[in-house]
């Protein structure tokens, strides 16, 4: 087992560092952009770990537009939903004898998909 770049890797997987997801529990309500910018910064690195992450941010990424910083209820609420991924799916090499799922999503700007397997 071996902690790369903010994620650890095992015979499980690859899955996201606990100290990092506590960062993310313990992450104060963002006064200003800058701190805004920093738990974005925080989550977004683990956005592959996030079912749809695009979607749960887009309240927050909308306060980062210039004189747009407002904190308000939906601000809030997606900062408490981010907050709460705080057991991230562990990510494996995938068995192909086994049958596989997409998953996509979009916004305005991006597309995503991810390739899954369960069991």
């Amino acid at each position: 087992m071996g902690l790369i770049m903010g994620h650890i890797i095992s015979f499980e997987g690859l899955r996201a560092d606990p100290n990092k997801i506590q960062s993310m529990l313990d992450w104060p309500t963002p006064k200003n952009t800058k701190a805004l910018r920093g738990f974005l910064g925080l989550t977004g690195y683990y956005q592959k770990f996030i079912k749809g992450y695009g979607v749960l941010a887009a309240p927050l990424t909308s306060l980062l537009k210039k004189n747009n910083f407002g904190w308000n209820v939906d601000a809030e609420q997606a900062f408490q939903r981010l907050k709460v991924v705080t057991q991230p799916p562990v990510l494996r090499l995938p068995d192909v004898t086994r049958p596989f799922t997409i998953e996509c999503d979009a916004s305005g700007t991006r597309i995503g998909a991810v390739l899954m397997q369960f069991g």
